[in-house]
């Protein structure tokens, strides 16, 4: 027992913010050149998450200081709706707090960790607060220096201003100092990223001021703003015992059955009278003492032979009024044992796939504005694919972009991204990654994939993307995630062949044409000897007839491919 409580003497409660202190390795902050990105990372995705949800088309400014041997001022401002002063502290220094986690919606940024997480590095390289300035475009300005109090998980503002607002300007500027980061212009640095964000987010204007002071500009391409995500109901197929039990205590919903009805998707009247037909099978069959036969019922159940499972009973009726009766009773009152049998019932029924209509994807002409403005190509495609859903109900879609040429550099190029955001870091684990390599390039007439002009773009959008991590740079290979992008490669590299086939044909035939034509002359001069005909004469006669023969050749083959088509 002396042991014991020598031991528990130094039991200790640790906060969420002294957990991800410790661990900041867990968020993306481990190597010089990743830190700094994962910082401007935070900072613009919540810029782009909030000006959408707002309908503002974005205008983000990127500013990058140099203060020192790796240490930095990193800026970044945008036109997005602004921050009211009540919820400055919990928006940068509240891990796990925000507007997006608790709703089922397609958002960047997806856990209330990020812009708190920005915060915190900066606070343990720097030891300095982040200046906040913001508004909502009334007569103020708020000018805030924010920390975290690491011990209680929350933000504390140690300064702070007010200035009036003469021209209603409306939006975020936040500034924060790091230390023991890098910038340079790779593939993993702050230039890269905001590059790609510029591909897949045609409609954001994005700056970037390098510590050089050198202005680099991001245009906009498109004027169309993305329609706000929707937040979307959860699947019956996709929820747990303690969803269920959850929601039933924070319901406002005066029955099981109205909160059913009204807080999933895909769940009528009708399906509930299903459901209670399930439970109640599912309680009979509970009091078989034969396994086998219980085994056979289980197997009948989930053939959806309900009604003949219940039949095989006596008294049934009883049980069926039994758990009719719990659905009329009040939510709050649902147990922990009756929300299990829910669950459970769910599992055996057949539903709808979950609907797909808060899903956002980039489109297909956005996505080719984005390539064609930032890549230059010769050729440019992109394929969306109809949305579809992995396990647990979870609905996602996949969309591909395909570049080819121009002023594109040898070389295969893989651009990942999850809701329109860069995955710069563990491509090896990425499903886009396994995807994108499992596919046979040479029947598309890609011989040599690693030196050809290729950029691959690869989008997948979801409520949930299946991270591998906190830090949010690598999808976890999900079999139904990975054979929609194998689909969607397959189809864009279809059309890159189409292309490449009428590239290599136009090749032959000039090569053809220059062929004739080289003994041109020498015919020509053979001829008139022969025949008296003018020279210049029997030279024209014989480039008309090639241009004419080589000409009714492209007219035939365009018509081909048309019908095709």
């Amino acid at each position: 027992m002396a042991e014991a409580k020598q031991l528990f003497k130094e039991f200790k409660i640790q906060s969420v913010s002294e957990f991800f202190r410790r661990n900041a390795a867990m968020l993306g902050y481990t190597g010089k050149i990743r830190s700094l990105t994962t910082v401007i990372h935070e900072a613009v995705t919540n810029s782009l998450d909030a000006c959408e949800e707002a309908g503002i088309a974005p205008y983000i400014r990127v500013e990058i200081e140099e203060l020192g041997r790796e240490h930095y001022k990193v800026i970044v401002e945008d036109n997005g709706p602004g921050i009211p002063e009540k919820y400055i502290t919990h928006v940068f220094g509240k891990m796990l707090a925000g507007t997006k986690a608790h709703r089922n919606i397609q958002s960047r940024g997806q856990q209330g960790i990020g812009i708190s997480g920005a915060v915190m590095f900066a606070q343990i390289t720097s030891g300095k607060a982040t200046r906040v300035i913001t508004s909502t475009g009334g007569e103020e300005i708020i000018e805030a220096w924010v920390k975290i109090d690491v011990d209680k998980n929350e933000g504390k503002i140690v300064k702070k201003e007010k200035h009036p607002n003469p021209k209603g300007w409306r939006g975020t500027r936040i500034e924060l100092e790091v230390k023991n980061v890098r910038y340079v212009r790779s593939k993993q640095g702050v230039y890269w990223y905001l590059k790609l964000t510029a591909i897949a987010n045609p409609h954001a204007h994005i700056e970037l001021i390098e510590p050089d002071g050198k202005l680099i500009v991001f245009p906009r391409s498109s004027d169309e703003v993305p329609e706000p995500p929707v937040e979307m109901k959860p699947h019956p197929r996709g929820v747990l015992t303690d969803d269920v039990y959850r929601m039933a205590k924070k319901t406002r919903r005066n029955t099981v059955k109205r909160f059913l009805v009204g807080e999933f998707s895909r769940i009528s009247d009708k399906k509930v009278d299903e459901l209670i037909e399930y439970i109640a099978a599912l309680r009979l069959i509970k009091t078989e003492k034969d396994k086998s036969v219980q085994d056979q019922l289980y197997e009948r159940l989930a053939k959806g032979e309900v009604k003949a499972v219940l039949r095989s009973f006596r008294g049934y009726t009883k049980v069926v009024k039994q758990v009719a009766k719990m659905m009329e009773k009040p939510p709050e009152k649902l147990t922990w044992h009756e929300a299990e049998e829910i669950v459970e019932a769910f599992k055996y029924m057949k539903f709808l796939a979950p609907p797909t209509h808060g899903l956002r994807p980039i489109g297909e002409e956005n996505i080719e504005k984005g390539l064609k403005g930032i890549l230059k190509p010769e050729f440019v495609t992109a394929v969306t694919r109809p949305p579809k859903v992995y396990s647990g109900g979870i609905p996602f879609q996949v969309e591909v972009g395909l570049a080819y040429g121009g002023e594109i550099p040898a070389g295969f190029e893989l651009l990942r991204y999850a809701n329109r955001v860069p995955l710069l870091f563990d491509a090896g684990s990425c499903v886009t990654t396994l995807a994108a390599r499992s596919v046979d390039w040479k029947r598309y007439k890609v011989d040599d994939l690693e030196r050809a002009p290729v950029v691959l773009m690869i989008n997948v959008i979801s409520v949930h993307v299946p991270y591998t991590g906190t830090g949010k740079q690598s999808i976890a290979n999900v079999d139904e995630i990975q054979n929609e992008i194998r689909l969607a490669i397959m189809d864009a590299a279809r059309k890159l062949q189409t292309y490449l086939s009428g590239k290599h044909r136009k090749l032959y035939q000039v090569k053809r044409r220059k062929t004739f034509e080289k003994y041109v002359p020498e015919i020509a001069r053979a001829l008139s000897v022969l025949t008296g005909e003018p020279e210049d004469a029997i030279k024209n006669y014989f480039i008309s007839y090639i241009e004419s023969h080589f000409a009714a050749k492209e007219e035939a083959k365009a018509e081909e491919v048309s019908e095709n088509a």
